[in-house]
């Protein structure tokens, strides 16, 4: 399964494309195969950007022929499409590149090291635990935004938290109280007993979200809970 979502690293902004469930793959492709393509002149919702999507797709395919080697993501960082794969082995890794790209145009670069440990694709692509809530949070607003949502009107936000003890859940939801979230409700699931929904109104906005979500988890993990996520209600202009 591939997610998307943006990273900032040393004031760059860095867009990764990764396969979430790719470390199934982790005990037997031990080689990290990487393939550099320029993709300058090349701008989104264009004839030319779609030609490139079926090239990077077309490579993906021919690498994983056979089960040659297993697609793991890509980082988008100043006009570079870093296309990574983890491969059985490290022979003839190139020579497929080669064919694929030679006559495309693209400006490329390649190279293969040993990463049995697949060291690179935890700390470089694999999502951390709050951005993998960004995810969930950006998938949230497309869908309100297909149903016509007005992003931008505040309305009352549901946040779920979880804790392993009553003790910390008290102690988070002071803490939560004193920055403007109010208490909603004491909930339960079969993982966790203690858990709580608070509500915050605000807008949906992506930034707006993203800057809630990102307060709500610093408050949890100092009393070492759980973010699960936000609901919240469709509105429109005409509500």
């Amino acid at each position: 399964m591939r997610e998307i979502f943006n990273r900032v690293e040393n004031n760059d902004a860095v867009s990764i494309e990764v396969d979430v469930e790719a470390d199934d793959f982790e005990g037997s492709n031990p080689w990290l195969f990487s393939v550099f393509v320029k993709s300058d002149n090349i701008s989104e919702n264009s004839d030319s950007f779609d030609e490139f999507l079926e090239t990077k797709e077309s490579l993906i395919i021919a690498l994983e022929h056979e089960k040659r080697a297993k697609y793991v993501g890509t980082r988008v960082n100043e006009g570079w499409h870093e296309f990574y794969f983890y491969a059985k082995d490290s022979k003839n890794l190139e020579t497929v590149v080669a064919q694929m790209l030679k006559g495309s145009g693209y400006k490329y670069e390649c190279s293969v090291v040993k990463d049995a440990k697949w060291d690179f694709y935890h700390k470089n692509l694999f999502p951390s635990e709050l951005e993998f809530h960004n995810i969930q949070s950006d998938k949230i607003i497309f869908l309100l935004e297909e149903e016509g949502d007005n992003l931008s009107i505040p309305r009352d936000v549901e946040h779920y938290l979880s804790f392993d003890t009553a003790t910390q859940k008290e102690r988070f939801v002071k803490n939560a109280l004193d920055c403007e979230f109010e208490f909603k409700d004491d909930i339960s699931s079969e993982e966790f007993e203690h858990g709580v929904a608070l509500i915050k109104k605000h807008s949906v906005v992506s930034e707006e979200v993203r800057k809630v979500v990102e307060d709500l988890y610093e408050l949890v993990k100092k009393e070492h809970g759980y973010y699960e996520g936000w609901s919240t209600v469709l509105v429109t202009s005409d509500d």
